[in-house]
């Protein structure tokens, strides 16, 4: 017979929100049991943001060695150990891990139980040799890769972010399909690290951010000498000896390249298939939970966190999605997901980061969007760096109620954070204005960009009068 639990939460899924909600619970003193049966951490820690951040700092620290010129420092080509980078990408796991393993998580007062759990009923769900009947669930299963039903993929070896960072041969030429962050991250990384790169995508590159701003981007990607392919549908995949031949079409016709290396990094997919949960009553959106803005599902006692509501997928909207559930369960006080708040980064260099409303988003809704814009060559903490490709664009409406920014340069998904503080709060563009950036930073471009918004007065024939007359006084 199993052994019967009643905490007051049950969390389900030991990755970012999971985490989140189980330390705040149990900080509060709350009885809370978390059940995983793979890696503590998630996605993010063992196969996402930390390895592919740790990946992406050694492919810098490659191409500044390459560019060292420009500084008066004799260029040097590097001697990329490959293996020796994927044993930084894992030192880098493993100095994290111990914050998200289970010994400190049982020491903060969690019961944590090492095993997957699926539902037998509305208010159960079973893991291990546990039987578990919380007042309250949070499913925070999280994503895994979504892999296309591309012809001849499943005949062949190839990566997604699940994997490839465990491949330690240097690849001589990297297939990516998929032009997304993922995509992107990983093309660039690869080819700062010595491997020829190309990439397949079935539409727009970055295509979920300000085509302005990703054009900068992209630019820079195939000036490095990555190949993007876009508006190019892949149709086959095939392997002959050590090489691996995808096969695509675009408007230019049939075309295939040849590689050593594959990449799938299109898309993720919510990880519901292990919990049964038509047994909870929890109803599905398509392949994800559905939820309410509460983060509610179907079953009044069940909440979802994170990747697995098929919303926007990032470590920190996990963590979001937590602090609404703590608020809900623990005082009462439904808390309600604003979508428009949340920013986001693709650690691209130059990066790209996006708070709020685009241009295009904010005329869709009818606010009549101002744009301004202040370019990294403009700043002179840029040009002592060298790093002069980039654009602050910054949108408000007719008010100066900042309604969105998006940054493509060096160190946007740093400088975004003081956008999403304004679109958090309804700040004005005057209200970055009066704030004062130290100097030589380029967070100044924050401000400047705010500052062009009231550049139309010095114009105004009314506001002159009005000084000309001022003047009379002495």
């Amino acid at each position: 017979m199993p052994e019967t639990l009643k905490p007051d939460i049950c969390v389900i899924g030991g990755g970012s929100g999971g985490l989140t909600v189980a330390a705040a619970a149990a900080a509060f003193g709350v009885p809370v049991v978390l059940v995983e049966g793979g890696k503590m951490g998630g996605d993010c820690l063992n196969y996402g943001c930390v390895p592919s951040k740790a990946l992406i700092a050694a492919g810098k620290t490659a191409s500044t060695m390459r560019h060292a010129g420009e500084f008066g420092i004799a260029p040097v080509e590097p001697d990329v150990d490959f293996p020796g980078v994927m044993a930084h990408v894992r030192s880098v796991i493993e100095s994290i891990a111990p914050h998200d393993s289970v010994e400190r998580f049982t020491g903060l007062g969690v019961r944590v139980i090492e095993d997957y759990g699926r539902f037998t009923g509305p208010d159960t769900l079973v893991a291990g040799d546990y039987e578990i009947k919380p007042r309250r669930f949070v499913i925070a299963t999280g994503s895994s890769p979504f892999v296309p039903p591309i012809p001849g993929l499943d005949t062949v070896p190839f990566h997604t972010n699940e994997t490839i960072f465990e491949n330690t041969e240097k690849p001589e030429h990297l297939i990516v399909i998929g032009g997304g962050p993922i995509g992107m991250e990983m093309a660039q990384a690869h080819r700062r690290l010595g491997a020829q790169v190309t990439v397949i995508e079935g539409l727009k590159a970055l295509g979920k951010d300000d085509p302005e701003l990703t054009e900068i981007v992209l630019e820079r990607l195939r000036g490095e000498g990555i190949t993007i392919h876009e508006g190019a549908k892949v149709t086959g995949v095939s392997r002959e000896g050590d090489r691996t031949t995808v096969r695509y079409e675009s408007d230019e016709g049939e075309a295939e390249v040849t590689g050593t290396h594959l990449l799938v990094a299109t898309g993720r997919k919510p990880n519901v298939e292990r919990l049964d949960l038509d047994k909870a009553d929890v109803r599905l959106d398509g392949r994800a939970i559905a939820v309410d803005r509460a983060l509610r599902t179907s079953n009044s006692h069940v909440y979802a966190i994170g990747d697995v509501t098929g919303g926007l997928q990032f470590t920190h909207v996990a963590s979001y999605h937590a602090a609404l559930v703590i608020q809900s369960i623990l005082f009462r006080v439904p808390g309600k997901e604003n979508r428009d708040i949340v920013p986001w980064a693709t650690y691209t260099d130059p990066e790209l980061a996006q708070v709020g409303l685009t241009e295009e988003e904010a005329s869709a809704r009818n606010l009549s969007p101002q744009v301004f814009r202040w370019s990294y060559a403009d700043n002179d903490r840029a040009r002592a760096e060298r790093k002069t490709d980039g654009l602050v664009k910054l949108v408000t409406d007719g008010r100066g109620r900042i309604l969105g920014a998006g940054i493509a340069g060096a160190g946007a998904g740093e400088m975004i954070n003081i956008f999403a503080l304004a679109v958090a709060k309804k700040m004005k563009a005057s209200d970055i204005r009066a704030y004062i950036p130290p100097y030589p930073t380029m967070t100044e471009m924050a401000k400047r960009a705010a500052t062009a918004y009231s550049a139309p007065a010095t114009r105004n024939p009314w506001v002159r009068r009005l000084i000309v007359f001022l003047r009379r006084f002495g």
